[in-house]
């Protein structure tokens, strides 16, 4: 039996199967919608607001600056494994490299980007 003609099986197969589910589940499973069945469920809390509202700039900042410091330790963790290998250059590398990520971070926090007030 030829490799493509199993993969073919196994493709119609697995469509199959998700078609089956989805119109069995379609056709069997109907249920009238009401209104306490389409809000969204919360932790068991009934919603406060239309979930539309906009989230102040500010979280996102946050979230920038948490995702580029992440980046960085994962370099300085790469550094670390081969630091015997790279020698005084590696060293002194880093402490430039930590240097501007200490500038950066110090920046931010003047700035007042990691701060929640509004």
């Amino acid at each position: 039996m030829a490799p493509s003609f199993s993969l073919f099986v196994y493709t119609f197969l697995v469509v199959g199967t998700a078609v089956a589910i989805i119109f069995l589940s379609r056709h069997l499973g109907k249920r009238p919608l009401t209104d306490e069945k389409t809000i969204p469920y919360e932790c068991g809390m009934d919603p406060l607001d239309t979930g539309k509202h906009r989230f102040p700039i500010k979280y996102y900042i946050v979230a920038l600056l948490f995702v580029i410091f992440d980046v960085e330790i994962v370099f300085i963790y790469l550094w670390a494994i081969s630091v015997r290998d790279m020698g005084l250059f590696g060293l002194f590398e880093m402490f430039v490299f930590i240097g501007i990520l200490l500038v950066a971070f110090a920046y931010a926090w003047k700035k007042g980007g990691l701060t929640w007030e509004s």
